[in-house]
C-alpha cells in the first residue's frame, strides 16, 4: 500500500537528519513511528477517567473501617472538636 501524508516542515527535517544518523530511509522510520503507535494503543483501548485511576482507587487508608459509609458523620464530629480560634481559615 502507498500513502502520502502532510506534515509540518520541521517533520521534514527531522525525518533526514534521522533517516541520515540511522542510515534508513524515511518510509522505514514512518513504519518503524506507525508501528510503535499501533502496538502502543492496540493494547490499552480508550479508556474511561475511571479506568485509568482504578489501580489507585482503595489504595490509601484512613484507618478508619465505615469511612465509606458514615463519611458525613465523621467529618461534622472533627469540625465539631476544632476550636473556631485556631481555624486557618480566619
Amino acid at each position: 500500500m502507498q500513502l502520502t501524508v502532510r506534515m509540518p516542515d520541521e517533520y521534514e527535517s527531522l525525518l533526514e537528519r534521522l533517516s541520515k544518523e540511522m542510515a534508513l530511509k524515511r518510509s522505514d522510520i514512518v513504519r518503524m513511528a506507525l508501528k510503535h503507535f499501533f502496538e502502543e494503543h492496540q493494547e490499552s483501548p480508550v479508556q474511561t477517567p475511571f479506568q485509568k485511576v482504578r489501580h489507585l482507587l482503595g489504595v490509601a487508608e484512613s484507618g478508619v473501617k465505615d469511612l465509606g459509609k458514615n463519611h458525613r458523620a465523621y467529618l461534622i464530629s472533627r469540625h465539631k472538636r476544632r476550636p473556631s480560634s485556631t481555624s486557618s481559615w480566619d
